[in-house]
């Protein structure tokens, strides 16, 4: 169905997850165009290569070739507003409209499909999973949420044979998947305003790994009650890691299945919970046949994604930039800097996500923010939200439990940071909190 199109037209083509998909349809010599409200480093690297964006939601910016409904397909994504004026022409005359997921599934359906989902943990390890294809010649395309280290990108092409998804829980969105592997990483409550409890989160899950095919194989972390093949720190597993540490921010680890153990892993990235995707991506190598050697080769290569820890600063004091926007991630940041800076002072500088996320947990992410020694919160990051009534960072902050805490504005973190005495600095959110990391580091170096 796909061929039968000249040009893709994407509704919010600057998304993490939209772009990567603009730019496999440059690759495949189509026609690219789209809208997005941010002009953002993304987009203009998609202009770079050749698509036509626009930061104006207005049917008259629409390139003239993208009116022809029988050339063009429109794919948006579910942040896009059901009034938006393109959304709206384009529906009222007669385009094909795909949501991302739906044109994801359709990539994907006859191909060998790698599915990777969990609430957490699934950027890095498809990540992860793809840096091992990659190192190890196999053929596979590889759409993820996040932008690797290694390769700038987040899509990574080396043939077509295997489809390698990042599969978004969000909107259920991973239902339009038919893997032959899927991974589960984890399955913590999240997306409350969508799902409304845990048990209809679970039954999500449950119908996505019901949507593997005959004969595939799911691996799950072993918190998960899915089942299939698992993977943690418990001996019971069958992939488990033994002999953990932490040191210069690596992980070293033992690697152990079958009755074999791989000694002396190096992983670049630091935390308990960052080993764990490797032990995942590791397992899915092993089941696509490669060796022991040439998987723990690629993973003492991989550089990591970009805001999962990752250090804007090293000295004279430490920045570290991490996506974490729910109380499950904070706590493994958390963890993971009192492992590796346990006689350093630190400071936490959290944007919250959501006002349904923030209400929803608002009572979890008081308790571990409280662990920081110091906590700073802006304001809430809305994304495609409206207020909710005594829903606040004010709120929030009151109840952490925590003397040393404040509540800033974004453009005051710089100044107030540059006098502070912290030596470890952990910037945390999903909005775009990121956009400060270099200003602050930058003040602190100057």
């Amino acid at each position: 169905m796909i061929n039968n199109y000249k040009n893709i037209y994407f509704l919010g083509i600057g998304g993490i997850g939209m772009s990567s998909i603009a730019f496999y349809f440059i690759n495949e010599k189509k026609y690219v165009a789209g809208y997005d409200k941010v002009n953002s480093n993304i987009t203009k690297l998609l202009s770079n290569k050749g698509a036509k964006v626009h930061y104006k939601d207005d049917v008259i910016n629409i390139p003239s070739e993208f009116l022809n409904n029988i050339e063009t397909l429109i794919v948006y994504t579910p942040a896009i507003s059901k009034s938006n004026k393109e959304f709206k022409f384009f529906k009222e005359n007669g385009f094909r409209i795909l949501k991302r997921s739906e044109l994801l599934g359709l990539i994907s359906q006859n191909k060998f499909c790698i599915a990777v989902a969990g609430t957490h943990g699934k950027t890095t390890t498809s990540s992860i999973l793809s840096h091992i294809l990659y190192e190890n010649n196999i053929s596979f395309t590889s759409f993820i949420g996040g932008i690797s280290e290694n390769y700038d990108s987040n899509l990574l092409q080396n043939g077509n044979d295997i489809v390698l998804v990042e599969a978004d829980e969000f909107d259920r969105s991973f239902h339009t998947l038919f893997p032959n592997i899927a991974c589960v990483t984890s399955v913590d409550p999240d997306h409350l305003d969508i799902y409304n409890s845990k048990e209809k989160l679970d039954s999500a899950f449950t119908q996505f790994v019901d949507n593997i095919k005959s004969k595939g194989v799911l691996f799950s972390n072993e918190k998960t009650f899915l089942g299939g093949i698992s993977y943690g720190f418990s001996s019971k597993c069958e992939y488990f890691i033994s002999n953990y540490s932490n040191s210069k921010s690596s992980s070293f680890f033992n690697i152990n299945y079958n009755g074999i153990s791989v000694d002396s892993v190096k992983f670049n990235m630091p935390g308990k919970h960052n080993a764990l995707n490797a032990l995942a991506a590791f397992a899915i190598g092993k089941e696509l046949n490669i060796d022991d050697k040439s998987i723990i080769n690629s993973l003492s290569t991989f550089l990591g994604v970009k805001r999962r820890f990752s250090y804007a600063l090293r000295s004279p004091k430490i920045i570290i930039d991490d996506y974490a926007h729910h109380p499950s991630e904070i706590k493994a940041v958390y963890e993971t800097v009192k492992d590796l800076y346990p006689n350093k002072t630190n400071t936490a500088i959290f944007q919250p996500h959501l006002y349904s996320r923030t209400r929803d947990f608002i009572d979890e992410f008081a308790e571990i923010l409280s662990k920081f020694d110091n906590i700073i919160l802006t304001e809430i990051y809305p994304a495609r939200e409206k207020p909710i009534t005594n829903i606040s960072s004010e709120k929030l902050l009151e109840l952490i439990d925590n003397k040393n805490k404040s509540l800033l504005n974004k453009s005051d973190l710089s100044n107030y940071l540059k006098e502070s005495d912290s030596e470890v600095f952990i910037i945390m959110g999903a909005g775009d909190i990121a956009d400060e990391v270099e200003i602050i580091k930058n003040n602190i170096l100057f």
